[in-house]
């Protein structure tokens, strides 16, 4: 497979040689903003094609061990011990398994946001961190639901919250908001995945198309659903994305609205507030963002794809999380001052102990510091534009969005209407294995994603880059944007 060229080709006298020894004039590959259209497909397809770089393994090998110790070795001992190996008490009864729970499906949200809602406002940027966000939000929900799965205790009842007929006569409750978790998240997931999969078909057909005979090409063959790139094809691939980004859409706000409500339709006091569910959309987001950087910035430096990922890219993602980071901190404001007018002694001493007199303290004011101060460098372009302070901006507020889960649940709880029922909470060592475990399940699903699937839409860098080049509205004229090999080799395109 020809190697991606380090530099620009000229388009005079530069020429490509593809595996059969034909010369593509560089006049024919549609040079566009100094990168070629072929440069972008050997640069991106040879992610797939090419050995992985050492870093990969470096990565992939621990990630690899500790999701099989932490997730495969703890979920065993769960379910053959019973929930009391978790940190969960009377008081806490709900703890890490919870607040991972929320925290893994925050993470997810940025996937959809980026590929449906940004698409549907016609935000060019996207094109080149959409699929990659859209595995991570498959990622992270996978992470996500082994806690409630496993948080029933007898996991193997789970498949009573389906609403299938039973013989024993087990109906479920459709008037908790457990249960619309249910149907929102194993709804969001599934969405997810075939608007993953379906933005993938013509990028799996160029792999096939440069793959050698055999198995690989047999695979990419079988997955890219015999894509042939033609008119026809075009039209209803885009109006089935339009579609899916129309549905997925509403599921941005609707996923995490629902989770808040687990909390928000509740009376315990610290819980009880109509704050929440725009609360945790904006923080949803804000995680999720942060997210994508803290996985993005890595990958643009060890693949080389810093003319595909751009500082533009980044800038705008700092944008938007020093956005959202301020809609979350006047959120945690917020909740301090309805706490105080609603005139409710237990709303307004449940704050005053994350404040003051808790025994958590120092965790509210860790989540105060890494989700609200941190994000406002970003206010400055030049931090923005400075790759060290936005990785440690994103790592601050990935620990912080985790915090901020574990404010809300774990110093809540404990600390209810009645002194004589007050405990405490500590995770047990089960809690860390399993949740350093999906951890290290997350990084390397992410990792075998970048090795055997295309993590850039190629064909949507194309076509933000010709219609760039020609003023053209980004959606328009999609078929002329895609150019294949044959094209070129044929002489359709000059």
């Amino acid at each position: 497979m020809a190697e991606a060229t380090a530099t620009a080709p000229s388009t005079e006298e530069s020429a490509t040689t593809d595996d059969s020894g034909v010369k593509v004039l560089a006049r024919e590959t549609l040079v566009l903003n100094e990168r070629s259209m072929g440069w972008i497909t050997n640069r991106i397809a040879g992610i797939v094609e090419n050995k992985q770089p050492a870093y990969w393994w470096f990565l992939f090998i621990p990630a690899a061990l500790i999701a099989l110790l932490g997730v495969g070795f703890g979920l065993s001992y769960q379910v053959s011990t019973g929930v009391g190996v978790w940190g969960n008490n009377n008081t806490a009864m709900w703890g890490w398994p919870i607040v991972n729970f929320v925290f893994w499906i925050g993470i997810g949200h940025a996937g959809t946001l980026i590929s449906a809602i940004l698409f549907l406002t016609r935000q060019n940027w996207r094109t080149s961190i959409n699929r990659a966000a859209e595995a991570m939000t498959i990622f992270a929900v996978m992470c996500a639901g082994i806690f409630p799965a496993f948080h029933v205790g007898r996991v193997w009842f789970a498949w009573f919250l389906a609403p299938v007929p039973n013989h024993m006569a087990v109906w479920q409750n459709f008037k908790s908001a457990l249960l619309w978790d249910v149907f929102a998240v194993s709804t969001y997931f599934t969405i997810s995945l075939i608007f993953w999969f379906l933005g993938m078909v013509p990028d799996l057909a160029t792999i096939r198309d440069r793959a050698k005979p055999g198995i690989r090409k047999a695979i990419y063959g079988i997955f890219s659903l015999g894509w042939r790139g033609g008119n026809r094809q075009w039209r209803h691939y885009e109006m089935a994305y339009m579609i899916l980004a129309g549905i997925s859409t509403p599921l941005v706000l609707s996923v995490h609205t629902v989770v808040s409500f687990d909390f928000a339709t509740s009376v315990v006091p610290g819980w009880h507030t109509t704050i929440f569910p725009p609360y945790f959309v904006a923080g949803a987001i804000f995680g999720g963002f942060a997210m994508v950087l803290t996985l993005m910035i890595p990958c643009r430096s060890i693949y080389g794809l810093h003319d595909v990922i751009t500082m533009k890219h980044i800038d705008n993602m700092a944008k938007i999380i020093a956005l959202t980071g301020t809609i979350v901190g006047y959120a945690y404001l917020m909740e301090l001052f309805v706490a105080w007018y609603s005139g409710q002694k237990y709303e307004f001493d449940a704050f005053m102990m994350r404040l003051a007199d808790g025994p958590k303290t120092s965790s509210y004011y860790a989540m105060m510091f890494c989700n609200v101060i941190s994000p406002q460098i970003f206010w400055f372009k030049a931090m923005r534009q400075n790759l060290v302070v936005v990785m440690i901006v994103c790592m601050f507020v990935n620990v912080g969005m985790w915090f901020e889960r574990y404010v809300i649940i774990v110093t809540t709880l404990p600390r209810m209407f009645l002194p004589a029922e007050w405990g405490n909470y500590f995770p047990s060592f089960t809690d860390w294995v399993l949740f350093i475990g999906t951890i290290g399940m997350f990084i390397s699903l992410f990792l075998l994603f970048l090795r055997f699937l295309p993590c850039i839409n190629i064909a949507e860098v194309k076509w933000t880059r010709k219609n760039a080049h020609a003023h053209k509205d980004p959606l328009s004229d999609k078929v002329k944007g895609y150019v294949t090999e044959e094209q070129v080799r044929s002489g359709e395109v000059a």
